[in-house]
């Protein structure tokens, strides 16, 4: 009974899928050289020429993923309910597969021929809705003089750099001049485009965070400014006035998505998994230095983290004796530490180790162990592997209204329940699903390790899951089992449990405590006495992005939506640059809900685009009155192109009759802004030289008086030619 068997399934298909990325790394890096021989006879390695590599590598067609079936190895397949199969196909095509590896790998092509069919038009219809509600946003001016932007730190995940500073700002304009942290050189000077060039010099600098324009934080009255947005992917210089960056970024988003929904055909059927992470190894060599991390020194002698918002960071020492950081990273609640405090490490050791498939329960006091409400058959069920003999305790789901509460502290000598070393009693609550690791009556030592709670079984993550899942996150669809998050900073403390729920209390250092209700089966990640930041999780499921955006703000709002939809489509390879989805996510973001209407025209409650609210709020304090004040207001896609101004873009958009019926009920002007309205109306649309601002150049034609004719082109054209 030393793991389960879901934790022994899941570390095989780790491995399995370890090797199988390592074998495609290598066969890639094998094709990236070519070994030949100059002018003098020497052997040389350069470039590769290999016209696949270069097909694969340039992103023109094909895929890492696909030439690692054909010359590296087939990889794992799934079955049909999505479950990974534990023998992967060792054999590639070149090679040729075996009989029963060629039925295996039917399933997967079968599946994937269903699919493609099925997901070309939800791969379409996003689009569409992406298009609707960017089709206005246009570049109108170049400066709009903004002192607001956001950082960008290195996307890191669990340790590993998933994307460099460098790659994230690059053709981004600098907010403010970012300076050297050695020499305190200027780098970047403000509003200038941070190119190649800066960039070597802002990651030879090791500079952590910059902060940068974004069209997320852009002041333009109308559409967007040119610095706001950096550069146009499509030239290399920064945007020019007139560029409909909205239906840009639409299809930028749009289009890979077509090709997520048939990658399961490219791919066949094989089963796309990252190998999890378990450890953590810095990049740069430099000193330890651990932050609020609360921990204890179990029987092997090794540091286990206790608590959940401990970090770790790197950081060298300057001349002047003063430290400067050069990462930082989370720590896992159960990780072993393999450094402590001040130790001196190089690049890539071993800082800490962790199991990814389980969530430990640990002790941090030694003493007896005493279960509480642990019944079996009632609470608890014991299972018996057939194979070993071995028996595992489950802790079972809680019927409803059963007041039991499966717990487990660990008592002293007169049989009291011991204080914790950071205050509370050391009682630990057993979630539904965890699996019990001590006995009753077990002596225990502080680091062990009494309950563990099993990751779910990991099914394929194919973008199956993933085109709904954008779908999600642009609909700003609350998840069906989001978390609740703590909106205050404060200590944990848990109060009477009612009905079927349990009364978590958070009390800051001054005001009022908050309490918040969670169901009794839920996994809850905070322990009495923790103190947490605003934004916590309190138990596990998916964030909800109204809770972000009301107790964290737009900004973080904003990173949270960009940073989960990146990792949809990085999973599939398919590279997008940040500032498209900005520029849908600037879109939800475009109104807020009047909380109090003060002396202008508008109800409690009205919901009113950001822009026309400031406007009117500057006239109402023109006049001396009291303005109203209104909060951020997060719309999905489909309701923010419903709720645009114009209402000839609505009509055409979905629910023709219900918007012109309340178009005409209320009286509804459409001053033609956008590009869809302009060419159902049959106009010349408002992007490019069809830009007011271009409406009063002249034609000046070398020969005739200026203004004469000019519209006349006819006589123009043999002279320019």
């Amino acid at each position: 009974g030393y793991i389960t068997n879901g934790e022994r399934y899941n570390k095989v298909v780790d491995i399995w899928a370890g090797v199988t990325d390592a074998i495609a790394d290598q066969m890639m890096s094998g094709m990236a050289t070519d070994r030949t021989v100059d002018a003098e006879g020497n052997e040389i390695t350069t470039q590769s020429f290999n016209s696949i590599f270069m097909m694969a590598d340039s992103g023109a067609r094909g895929s890492a993923q696909q030439m690692r079936q054909l010359a590296g190895m087939r990889g794992l397949m799934a079955k049909p309910s999505g479950e990974i199969i534990e023998t992967p196909i060792t054999a590639n095509f070149r090679e040729g597969l075996t009989v029963l590896q060629y039925f295996i790998s039917t399933h997967g092509a079968r599946k994937g021929l269903a699919d493609t069919a099925l997901k070309t038009a939800n791969s379409g219809y996003l689009t569409r809705r992406l298009v609707d509600v960017a089709q206005d946003t246009v570049i109108h001016i170049r400066d709009c003089g903004t002192l607001d932007g956001i950082e960008i730190t290195p996307l890191i995940e669990g340790g590993e750099v998933i994307e460099r500073l460098g790659d994230r700002v690059l053709g981004r304009v600098a907010l403010e001049d970012i300076i050297d942290p050695f020499t305190s050189d200027v780098l970047v000077r403000m509003n200038e485009e941070i190119d190649e060039e800066k960039v070597d010099r802002l990651e030879a600098a090791g500079v952590e965070a910059v902060t940068i324009r974004s069209v997320l934080t852009c002041a333009a009255r109308k559409g967007v400014c040119a610095l706001c947005y950096g550069r146009d992917l499509a030239r290399g210089l920064i945007v020019c006035q007139g560029e409909a960056i909205g239906v840009i970024a639409a299809q930028s988003i749009g289009e890979p998505g077509t090709q997520l929904t048939m990658r399961t055909f490219h791919i066949g059927g094989t089963a796309s998994r990252r190998a999890e992470q378990t450890t953590l190894e810095p990049r740069h060599d430099g000193v330890v230095k651990l932050k609020n991390v609360e921990c204890v020194t179990d029987r092997d002698g090794f540091t286990v983290v206790m608590n959940r918002n401990a970090e770790l960071a790197i950081v060298e020492e300057l001349q002047d004796g003063q430290f400067r950081e050069r990462e930082r990273y989370p720590l896992v609640h159960g990780a072993r530490l393999r450094k402590n405090d001040g130790d001196t490490v190089k690049a890539g050791e071993i800082l800490a180790e962790w199991d990814p498939f389980m969530t430990p329960i640990i002790t941090e006091v030694a003493g007896t162990v005493k279960f509480g409400d642990v019944v079996d058959g009632e609470t608890m069920s014991e299972e018996v592997d057939p194979n070993t003999g071995m028996s595992t305790r489950i802790i079972k789901s809680l019927k409803a209204g059963a007041d039991r509460r499966p717990r487990l502290s660990v008592k002293d000598e007169a049989g009291q329940t011991r204080e914790r070393p950071r205050g509370g009693a050391a009682r630990y609550q057993l979630p539904e699903g965890a699996y019990l690791a001590a006995e009753n009556g077990q002596a225990v030592l502080p680091g062990d390790v009494v309950a563990r709670i099993p990751r779910e079984t990991t099914k394929t993550k194919d973008i199956t899951g993933g085109l709904p899942r954008v779908a999600e996150l642009f609909e700003a669809r609350r998840p069906k089992e989001f978390a609740v998050i703590s909106e205050i900073d404060g200590a944990v403390s848990f109060g009477k449990d009612t009905k079927g729920k349990r009364k978590i209390v958070v009390t800051p250092e001054v005001g009022d405590e908050r309490e918040y209700l969670v169901a009794k089966g839920k996994h809850i990640l905070v322990q009495e006495g923790d103190l947490i930041r605003a934004g916590h999780q309190l138990h596990a499921g998916s964030s909800n992005p109204h809770d972000i955006l009301t107790v964290k703000g737009e900004k973080k709002l904003a990173a949270y939506l960009v940073d989960e939809i990146q990792e949809i489509y990085r999973l599939q390879g398919v590279r997008i640059n940040d500032k498209h989805i900005e520029v849908i996510v600037r879109q939800m973001l475009r109104r807020v809900r009047i909380q109090d209407a003060g002396e202008s025209d508008y109800l409690a409650g009205d919901q009113v685009e950001k822009m026309r609210f400031q406007e009117s709020n500057e006239q109402v304090l023109a006049e001396g009155k009291q303005p109203a004040t209104a909060v951020p207001l997060l719309l999905g896609i489909t309701k923010a192109s419903l709720a645009t101004e114009s209402f000839i873009s609505a009509a055409s958009f979905q629910e023709t009759t219900k918007v012109l019926t309340e178009a005409s009920v209320s009286g509804a002007l459409d001053g033609l802004k956008g590009l869809k309205e302009n060419v159902i109306m049959g106009r010349l649309i408002p992007a490019g030289t069809g830009l007011a601002d271009y409406e009063s150049v002249d034609v000046d034609v070398p020969g005739t008086e200026s203004g004469e004719d000019e519209h006349d082109l006819t006589q123009a054209i043999p002279t320019m030619a």
